[in-house]
């Protein structure tokens, strides 16, 4: 498939404002000591990581003025959910913030200490869900059709907002939720690189249902397309290749692991073995290109099946 920008960026920042929201709600919940400053700065960043994930969606839009529709087909899509969910989710987030910043007895209130902080962790993760099942649901492309995909995208993207939030938490003092969470972002970034690689390692190992001779209806056992079928490349060929080599590929898969998984888990480690601020943000520098890499692989290695019939460019 061709890894669109604006699709790559949308589910990286969503993801990432995702992780870090759950990490500030179960903070909250579980009554981590923290500057209430620090709590409605972070909120309020993960928001921008939201409405810029929303706003990069929208690029990948031929009609933008006919988004709307896309809610339309809430009872069968997992695109249609999503797009409902993304705005309710991000007022849900809003919320949250105003009753923290107004104080008194509402902000410091059940709904307040409760209910909002346990709403958004939950929307966090339905969110997650509606965007890994746009992927996941589809039966014919082999390498996002497991269980795996919804897995990963729960993972990496909580991975991402906890390294984010101990970097904050670094940089701002807060010593308290550093050791609540330093432990946790490394072992979630653990399980998240190992969840990868057992998705790796399938996708390298499938055996397509479809070939060749099925995409063609020509039988021979020995069978090499010379050219597409068609004079000129069309969107099909655009939108359902990538055109990478592959050595690119394959630059990018090991690239990938080592900045989304391995180097941020050595920082982390790093970070947990000492006073200083600099491991936790150097995890967060490290990750975000990583995070980028990895949903740009996510795109590219799968394989549309209509790439079988119009395979080489004439």
């Amino acid at each position: 498939m061709h890894p669109a920008f604006s699709i790559l960026f949308f589910t990286t920042l969503a993801g990432t404002g995702q992780g870090l929201l759950v990490l500030m709600a179960l903070a909250l919940l579980l009554g981590v000591p923290m500057a209430s400053g620090f709590v409605l700065a972070a909120i309020g960043l993960a928001e921008l990581l939201l409405l810029a994930g929303l706003a990069a969606s929208f690029l990948h839009l031929g009609h933008k003025m006919r988004a709307w529709r896309a809610v339309l087909m809430w009872r069968t899509s997992w695109m249609s959910r999503e797009v409902i969910l993304l705005p309710a989710f991000i007022a849900l987030v809003a919320l949250w913030w105003l009753v923290l910043a107004g104080g008194g007895s509402f902000g410091s209130g059940a709904l307040g200490r409760a209910w909002l902080p346990a709403l958004v962790a939950l929307g966090a993760v339905a969110l997650w869900y509606c965007t890994a099942m746009i992927y996941a649901c589809l039966r014919f492309i082999e390498e996002w059709a497991h269980p795996l995909t919804i897995v990963n995208f729960i993972l990496i993207g909580l991975s991402a907002g906890l390294v984010l939030g101990c970097a904050l938490a670094g940089l701002s003092g807060e010593q308290a939720l550093l050791r609540a969470t330093g432990p946790w972002a490394l072992r979630v970034t653990l399980a998240a690189g190992v969840c990868r690689a057992l998705t790796l390692r399938r996708n390298a190992a499938l055996r397509h249902q479809s070939s060749l001779q099925s995409a063609t209806g020509i039988r021979a056992e020995r069978l090499v397309q010379k050219s597409m079928g068609m004079s000129a490349g069309a969107f099909n060929t655009r939108e359902f290749f990538h055109g990478a080599s592959g050595l690119m590929l394959k630059n990018m898969k090991w690239g990938f692991v080592l900045l989304a998984f391995v180097l941020p888990a050595l920082m982390l480690i790093w970070g947990l073995q000492s006073q200083s601020a600099w491991p936790w943000l150097l995890a967060c520098l490290l990750q975000a290109p990583g995070v980028i890499a990895e949903r740009w692989f996510f795109f590219a290695q799968a394989k549309h099946p209509q790439n079988l019939y119009y395979q080489t460019v004439s």
